[in-house]
């Protein structure tokens, strides 16, 4: 293999290869004639010594090979260290301090903005930018190097990370305020009896949701609908379609206005805590390494209370 011998110029053909499923959309969006990109590709075959495209699995157009993914992984990477850089670059050159990249699940979407104002007051000549995204995202993320910091619920086991408490994370069953199950203990047999409203395969919520169930109903059976965001639940739950399991920091301003009610069922509240995370093999950068201490030292102030009386 000729490692060296890869250009930039062919490794984002691959990736317009992956992107648009066949060669002819790899040089519209490059703005490339087809042979172009058929030439940018065989150079890269060449050099690497293994095939990298192959005709799709459904006759058009076509697809990446093991191979081909695995090469395109770098790509993914180059071009999010690629940006960083850019984006480093033109804060120094306006006079500021630099950049520093927050990634946030989608369920911190309601605090993470107020955690990203209070570090924007305090430092006004540093850049800050939010990246909101699911746990899958965000965790692809911090393994290419995209974030200075990430915040989840669960620090993943892959890729390796250092992890630091920020706050507690409160989970509990919500319903509509006049639901049958609202201002009575819950017992497990008519908790099974409903529906459960819920996240995709893989989210953070929808995994503690499952292992609270199987938990309290000793793994019997349960009706889910699942839905593909936060907000998406919680119109649902008001419209009647079911109970939902939630991070209680999602349902903070529907719970004082009383458009949902908190179910009082075995176990719950569950207490978690969010994570600041990084990747341990990373040298972080000085800049970041400031914000995440004084992230710690915020002692979780910027996380909402639905819990207080």
């Amino acid at each position: 293999m000729r490692m060296n011998a890869l250009t930039l110029k062919q490794l984002r053909a691959l990736d317009a290869v992956a992107r648009g499923g066949s060669l002819t959309a790899a040089g519209e969006a490059l703005g490339l004639t087809t042979p172009a990109i058929h030439t940018q590709i065989k150079g890269l075959e060449e050099a690497i010594g293994m095939k990298l495209i192959q005709r799709a699995a459904d006759g058009a157009g076509s697809e990446l090979t093991e191979a081909g993914k695995t090469l395109r992984e770098t790509v993914l990477r180059i071009e999010d260290n690629l940006s960083q850089a850019e984006a480093n670059l033109r804060a120094i050159a306006r006079g500021e301090v630099g950049r520093v990249t927050l990634g946030v699940v989608s369920t911190g979407k309601y605090f993470a903005p107020r955690l990203v104002k209070m570090l924007q007051d305090a430092h006004p000549d540093i850049e800050f930018a939010l990246r909101v995204g699911n746990r899958s995202t965000i965790i692809e993320g911090v393994e290419r190097g995209t974030f200075d910091i990430a915040i989840m619920g669960r620090p993943p086991r892959h890729p390796p990370v250092i992890a630091a408490p920020i706050g507690a994370h409160p989970h509990g069953l919500v319903a509509p305020p006049d639901h049958p199950l609202i201002g009575q203990g819950a017992s497990v047999d008519l908790l099974f009896e409903e529906t459960f409203l819920a996240r995709e395969q893989g989210s953070g919520t929808r995994i503690l949701m499952t292992r609270w169930l199987d938990r309290i109903g000793d793994g019997r059976l349960y009706d889910t609908l699942e839905m593909e965001s936060n907000e998406t639940i919680k119109q649902a739950v008001m419209a009647g379609l079911g109970i939902a399991f939630l991070s209680l920091h999602t349902v903070t301003d529907e719970l004082e206005t009383r458009r949902l009610a908190l179910v009082d069922a075995p176990g719950l509240p569950l207490m978690r805590h969010w994570f600041m995370v990084r990747r341990e093999n990373d040298r972080p950068r000085e800049l970041a390494l400031r914000i995440w201490d004084e992230i710690v030292e915020l002692d979780g102030c910027f996380l909402p209370h639905p819990l207080a009386d």
